[in-house]
């Protein structure tokens, strides 16, 4: 019933989840109506009557209720489990093109299978996007008795899988494949040069399972297809150098943790560093000189000497008048000798570390700096069987393909010495919102979609539905506890879970990072508590390890994957390890060792406890030096008074963690909408090359381009080797000047993009906005880009080796890149102009540490701790983000005064 008003309350104010169930839940009933005369088919009637519902138009109202009865009992044969009414309702609303909010344990796998089978069986392709291999390949295996009740053929891809057996699954009515192989799919398929060296199929019907995940979290990274490969590895010295700067010395790191910058002393070391090498190399040069030149004067002398001994003549007044020159030269050329090597030494040039010449060098300085300050092991990433991994900071789980750009990856693989990986330039590129943009429907399944609802809007143009729980969620959520220091929140943490599992009652602990899971561990070994850990270190056993952890005495410490995707049933994955007196202990037991940076990532870890009405209880820990306050804080004037175990309770206290995680999923959503921003306007460009790529590619349009703009050329190879050779020739010719100029164009916008919020403050930052400084110069070069590639492709035309056996591309300098990859990109690693001005803002305006009550002092604001482009600046010119900040600090130090009043 709260659920039913809560649902008319969104509605009356238009917010996401304010979808009306009503009329699929009447359906529903109608289903349970129809399935009394399901029942008695057999499994080969079954199929039939599914059989007989097929349509190339989507199923009618009539044909839903049948087919749903039918679905309903293939999944009671086939798997033990009849899907519940809310199981149905959810997929009315997915068939509905709706994203659908079930609680943890409520179906959601079912319902999905269900939904993903109705579209089939109305003659619809439908690609069932998962967040990994493992739960694409589960699934898929899983509900296959289902969907071969049904009629349906399903299949699934992974990163192991064949370009023939991608090509195969994709010819299946339904394909689990994650979001990230199916986007990489369609890069690599922009680039084929033949249309059968394509594997996947015209994108239809996209059911998203964990919708959130998929389309919010993962939407902020660009999936990118690489070629032509080159060395990135970084010079030694450069490595051993930054390893001897010092933090606060030689270089500072912004507030946020995101940037870091040498100060004028680090500078000034590493020059003088840089210029000692540079002065030694020259001093060898000139030394290696030397002794050619001495080598070169000593072959010449051995003549002379030879004729001196021959020669009679001489006598002995004339020898030693000769040996008197003779020193005399000695000397002289000794002096010219000093003289010149000091000339030498003089002569090398202080050394410039900003000099034009020397920005190779000054990059791999920023880069080395980069990833040996703010790169950590085993939270950013883990190193394993010789390779630099990437940890998914969203899944807790290491992201194989993904990767860092512009040499920093190279800068943390020689930090760890391992291995220089190949990289090379960027051949095409595609967001996450792009790939779902090019199917016709999209539909989902989440636990927690409501939070981003405005955002599933705004980007999808989707709503929310909100399933009911088939059983009401009797779980206890207790209040946060907020602590002084991580030290105070850590002893309490391990206490208190020392005195829950004294009980037995079972207990998941969900951190942050690796590092911080290990660090956990250790202290629980400490406390002798027994327990198991699961993060990306050991994510093959994640499945295994996380489908026990409701059996009672058991604590399992995890990462932010946490096994979403896998039931966590009490008493373990058969229910048969004390199933009851995990019930009556109070059912799962679920602990956050600190807050994330969205209420809904709270949320799913939250969801793990009380599956299908079970009992179960959730308690987060966290503390006013957690990273998400220090990073994401702009509040001053805070004086807080924590107990004796460094508890803190009071309201502005509380209010300021809630603060911090508001702008933290503010900021992550500002991501998401700059990534879209910068990337729709490449879309639309990428469109219309696709658009003429596509024409090359299964037409003879470059054969008619040539044979206008090279009619001899043309003419004369169409008799000597065969009009369907020079065709052929010509469409790979064509090709591959268009792949060419847009490789040439994405590198232009990727550099265009890194300097633009430069090229913005050169105009005066409210004068001139990145995105519209960015679009205005992307146009431009745009412009003439498909005609640029005609004319290259007709010169390249007219000197090409073609001959009976085709086109030689490499002779006639159109050469393929010999090996491609894929990979993830974190956008933006180093932060925008606008992030490191709102950092020195941040800064400016907040304490230096909370760590002592006593230690925090009131903070006056001048106009001098503004940069400089924005000191003079009125209220209303300065950007939203900073106007918000300098309020916020405004409306703090006003609280703290009123407060010295009381």
């Amino acid at each position: 019933m709260a659920l039913k008003i809560a649902s008319r309350f969104r509605r009356l104010l238009q917010r996401p989840g304010s979808i009306d169930l009503g009329p699929y839940e009447r359906l529903t009933q109608l289903v349970g109506e129809a399935e009394e005369s399901v029942q008695p088919l057999t499994d080969e009637e079954l199929t039939e009557a599914a059989t007989e519902l097929r349509t190339t138009g989507g199923l009618h109202e009539d044909e839903q209720i049948e087919f749903l009865a039918l679905a309903r009992d293939a999944g009671k044969r086939a798997l033990g489990e009849r899907a519940f009414d809310g199981q149905v309702v959810g997929a009315l609303a997915m068939l509905q093109g709706r994203i659908v909010e079930m609680a943890t344990g409520e179906g959601k796998t079912l319902a999905g299978a269900i939904a993903a089978a109705g579209y089939a069986i109305g003659g619809r392709k439908v690609h069932v996007l998962a967040v990994n291999d493992y739960l694409a390949k589960r699934d898929a295996e899983w509900m296959g008795p289902v969907y071969e009740l049904l009629g349906v053929t399903v299949s699934h891809v992974g990163q192991a899988s064949t370009p023939e057996e991608r090509r195969e699954a994709y010819q299946a009515e339904v394909c689990y494949v994650p979001v990230n192989e199916i986007g990489f799919d369609v890069l690599r398929d922009r680039l084929v040069t033949d249309v059968a060296d394509r594997v996947t199929v015209a994108a239809d019907v996209a059911l998203v399972d964990e919708a959130d995940s998929v389309l919010i979290d993962e939407a902020r990274v660009p999936m990118v297809l690489a070629g032509a490969t080159r060395s990135e590895a970084l010079d030694d010295d450069v490595v051993q150098l930054v390893r001897t700067l010092r933090a606060g010395v030689d270089y500072e790191i912004d507030g946020d943790g995101r940037t870091v910058a040498l100060t004028d002393r680090g500078t000034d070391n590493v020059e003088k560093a840089l210029g000692a090498k540079a002065e030694a190399a020259a001093s060898d040069e000139a030394a290696a000189g030397d002794e050619a030149a001495a080598g070169d004067e000593a072959a010449a002398d051995e003549p002379a000497a030879d004729e001196a001994e021959t020669d009679n003549s001489v006598t002995d007044e004339s020898e030693d008048a000769e040996s008197e020159d003779a020193e005399a030269e000695d000397a002289e050329a000794e002096d010219a000798e000093t003289d010149s090597v000091t000339e030498d030494v003089v002569s090398v040039p202080e050394f410039n570390l900003y000099a034009d010449e020397n920005v190779d060098r000054l990059t791999q300085i920023n880069v080395a700096l980069h990833a040996e300050v703010l790169l950590r092991r085993d939270v950013d990433y883990l190193v394993r069987d010789g390779k630099v991994s990437l940890i998914n900071n969203n899944r807790g789980r290491v992201a194989k393909l993904q990767r860092w750009p512009d040499g920093l990856q190279a800068a943390v693989e020689a930090k760890e010495a391992v291995p220089i990986s190949d990289s090379g330039e960027i051949l095409d590129s595609i967001t996450v919102q792009a790939l779902i943009k090019r199917y016709k429907t999209l539909c989902g399944m989440t636990g927690t979609a409501v939070v981003v609802g405005e955002s599933l809007q705004e980007f999808y143009d989707v709503d929310v539905a909100v399933v009911p729980p088939n059983t009401p969620n009797v779980r206890k959520d207790d209040q946060d506890r907020l602590y002084l220091t991580v030290e105070q929140k850590n002893e309490a943490l391990v206490k208190h879970i020392g005195v829950v599992h004294e009980s037995g009652r079972p207990i998941l602990i969900g951190t942050h990072s690796v590092e911080e899971s290990e660090q956990l561990s250790d202290k629980l070994e400490a406390a002798e508590i027994e327990h198991v850990v699961l993060n990306a270190k050991n994510d093959a056993e994640e499945a295994a390890i996380i489908a026990e952890a409701g059996v009672p005495g058991t604590v399992t410490v995890s990462t932010q994957m946490a096994g979403r995707g896998t039931d966590i049933r009490l008493g373990g994955k058969d229910e048969s390890h004390d199933k009851e007196k995990a019930i009556e202990l109070g059912g799962l037991y679920v602990i956050g060792t600190g807050l994330h940076a969205s209420r809904r990532l709270d949320d799913q870890l939250r969801g793990r406890a009380g599956r299908q009405g079970d009992p179960g209880g959730t308690l987060f820990f966290a503390s006013l030096a957690d990273e998400l306050v220090t990073r994401y804080s702009v509040s001053s004037g805070l004086r807080p008074h924590p107990d004796d175990t460094g508890r803190l309770t009071d309201r502005k206290s509380i209010a300021m963690l809630e603060h911090a995680q508001r702008v933290a999923d503010g900021a992550n959503a500002e991501l998401h909408r700059t990534t879209w921003q910068y990337n729709r306007l490449t879309g639309q460009q990428r469109a219309i090359l696709l658009e003429t790529r596509e024409k090359v590619l299964t037409d003879d349009l470059a054969a008619t381009e040539f044979a206008e703009r090279a009619k001899e050329r043309y003419d004369e190879l169409v008799d000597e080797v065969g009009e369907d050779v020079v065709n052929a020739a010509a469409r790979r010719i064509a090709l591959g000047h268009l792949d060419r100029r847009w490789t040439d164009h994405l590198a232009y916008l990727a550099d265009l993009r890194e300097g633009i919020h430069l090229r913005s403050l050169a105009g005066g930052i409210v004068h001139l906005k990145p995105i519209d400084e960015f679009n205005k110069s992307a146009i431009a070069s745009f412009d003439t880009l498909i005609e640029d590639a005609w004319k290259d492709a007709a010169e390249s035309f007219g000197t090409a080796e073609i001959t009976s056996e085709g086109l030689d591309e490499e002779a006639s300098g159109i050469p393929r890149p010999t090996a491609t990859w894929t990979y993830l990109i974190n956008d933006n690693p180093f932060g925008t102009e606008a992030d490191r001005i709102l950092g020195r803002l941040r800064n400016a305006i907040k304490p230096e540490s909370v760590a002592e009550p006593e230690e925090i002092l009131d903070e006056e604001f001048d106009q001098d701790d503004l940069p400089e482009e924005l000191r003079d600046a009125d209220d209303e010119d300065l950007p939203e983000e900073l106007r918000e900040a300098a309020d916020d600090a405004e409306d703090d130090a006003d609280d703290a005064k009123s407060g010295k009043k009381d």
